[in-house]
């Protein structure tokens, strides 16, 4: 009954970002205003984590299967996309390194940011073994 009940928050939760997204005049699709509105419930505990945990985690195992008709489906039009291969490529390869190029920069940032708080004694970054890692 819990994980039906964790279920039901997830599904509607997605249900008010479809809603968002037929009553928001924005180029924004349901997806994004879900992950904002799950955000934001979850930073204000509106929604505790462990509310929707156990659901959560089973549909992120599931995710997988969900890329299966995209996959079938660029495999079946390999002739169309021959035409675009080269630009495809350029895009992913250039998205991809500034990608990592902000996403390290990003993590450097908040490991000095933590370690600044650290040295000047304000707050104390929490340390791995209490999170269990």
């Amino acid at each position: 009954m819990k994980f039906i009940r964790q279920l039901a928050i997830i599904m509607t939760i997605s249900f008010l970002a479809e809603l968002l997204e037929i009553l928001l005049p924005l180029p924004v699709t349901a997806s994004i205003y879900g992950l904002v509105l799950m955000l934001v419930a979850l930073v204000t505990k509106l929604v505790p984590l462990e509310k929707v945990e156990r659901a959560a985690d089973f549909l992120v195992e599931l995710l997988p299967i969900l890329f299966v008709p995209s996959t079938v489906s660029i495999i079946a039009n390999v002739e169309a996309l021959q035409e675009m291969l080269l630009p495809l490529v350029v895009i992913c390869l250039v998205t991809t390194v500034l990608i990592l190029a902000v996403t390290g920069r990003t993590a450097q940032g908040i490991i000095h940011l933590e370690e600044k708080r650290g040295a000047s004694g304000k707050c104390e970054p929490p340390s791995l073994s209490e999170h269990g890692v």
